[in-house]
């Protein structure tokens, strides 16, 4: 049992209003500066994103804008059209860039692509990220594949075949490394499964995460941008915030049919992009910025594959294979996951995501993001001293 001191209760009773009013996500750094500034938050493993991606960000913007007044045209100036980022985007690629969408961050590609593509019934894996059956129109029936938790909610490709065939869905959603379990689908599995999905009317593909999966030591790259040539029906989503961290930025995109992109150009999404995501796109491009960050990127996924073997090695949690950087941890022996999460920020200043709001979770979990080796430390003997 988790015992707090009358004041660690007050703020735990604070953080309990702020977590209501923002729903199905987690309220945010600000959130919490501007509504809760007493509390200090040391380590915000919560938010997925690779922080030495950010420091190498930083150090290109410092240079290239900031130290050279550069910031001024971002700003004053409008930023480029849809279809001339595409194009930016499309060499680097390997994409005509009539088939990429510029999205303001992912969750613009996600709604646009539901809003637009999705008719009747979608097919959505669950548990999952929140905002695919959120944001689904009225009127659309939500089908949902329940993982099963003695599979550690890993996808079984068979289950999801049959359900397709039985449903006939005119739409599949499949996230690759799946949010919040970090399941991951090899390459192999994933082209023979959209060999299945071939006769559905649209199958999202989105791999948010895949920068951080991995399927042999050397942490090569997974690139399936080619998969649209041989499937016409998908459409793959790409965040750039978790694997650059740059969530403030808004960034993200989708690959998609030629028809499908200028559908979406058409109906409102010319000029979706701003400044700073501009000069992202153009950096994101560049030879010495890719090799730069493929460097921090696999420095952090050797840091990530050693957070998660010391965290599954504390007695009294579970913690679940994972391919991408966070990890989705039971909560053993009787305490909820909110009483968990509470005390990691009100005692250490740690703040991870409770996963009650889950739906297809059975049991007390709580998701954990890998931060920098320091940070990562700091949680390890935190979790430690809370379960024993």
């Amino acid at each position: 049992m988790i015992e707090l001191t009358s004041e660690e209760k007050l703020l735990a009773q604070k953080f309990n209003k702020l977590k209501q009013e923002a729903g199905s996500h987690s309220p945010s750094i600000f959130t919490f500066k501007q509504k809760l500034p007493e509390l200090d938050i040391k380590v915000d493993a919560c938010f997925l994103s690779n922080p030495y991606a950010t420091d190498l960000f930083l150090s290109y913007f410092k240079r290239e804008v900031m130290d050279t007044g550069k910031i001024r045209e971002l700003l004053e100036f409008y930023p480029s059209q849809n279809n001339v980022i595409a194009e930016l985007l499309g060499e680097f690629l390997k994409v005509k860039p009539e088939r990429i969408f510029v999205g303001n961050g992912a969750i613009e590609v996600i709604q646009a692509v539901l809003h637009n593509f999705t008719r009747s019934k979608i097919l959505i894996n669950i548990p999952t990220f929140s905002s695919y059956y959120e944001f689904v129109k009225d009127g659309v029936e939500i089908i949902y594949n329940t993982l099963k938790k003695e599979n550690d909610y890993r996808l079984d490709v068979n289950d999801l075949i049959e359900k397709v065939k039985t449903e006939k869905p005119d739409t599949v959603v499949i996230i690759n490394p799946n949010n919040p379990d970090g399941g991951y689908i090899p390459i192999g599995n994933l082209r023979s499964l959209l060999a299945e999905l071939a006769s559905v009317e649209t199958v999202i593909l989105d791999e948010s995460f895949i920068h951080f999966a991995y399927e042999d030591s050397s942490f090569d790259p997974i690139n399936t941008q080619a998969l649209t040539d041989t499937y016409p029906n998908l459409v793959i989503i790409k965040s750039m915030s978790k694997d650059f961290g740059i969530a403030g930025v808004r960034a993200g995109y989708g690959v998609m049919s030629e028809a499908r992109v200028a559908a979406l150009v058409k109906n409102g999404y010319l000029w979706n992009s701003n400044g700073l995501s501009e000069f992202f796109f153009r950096l994101y491009v560049r030879e010495d910025f890719a090799k730069d960050y493929e460097l921090v990127r696999k420095r952090y996924i050797a840091d990530t594959i050693e957070f998660i073997d010391a965290l599954s090695k504390i007695e009294g949690i579970k913690v679940l294979p994972s391919k991408a950087n966070f990890v989705l941890v039971e909560i053993l022996e009787g305490t909820t996951s909110m009483e968990f999460v509470i005390a990691l920020l009100v005692k250490y200043g740690i703040y991870v995501r409770t996963a009650n709001d889950k739906i297809g979770l059975v049991g007390e979990y709580i998701r954990v993001a890998s931060r920098t080796k320091e940070e990562n430390e700091l949680m390890v003997n935190a979790f430690k001293q809370l379960t024993q």
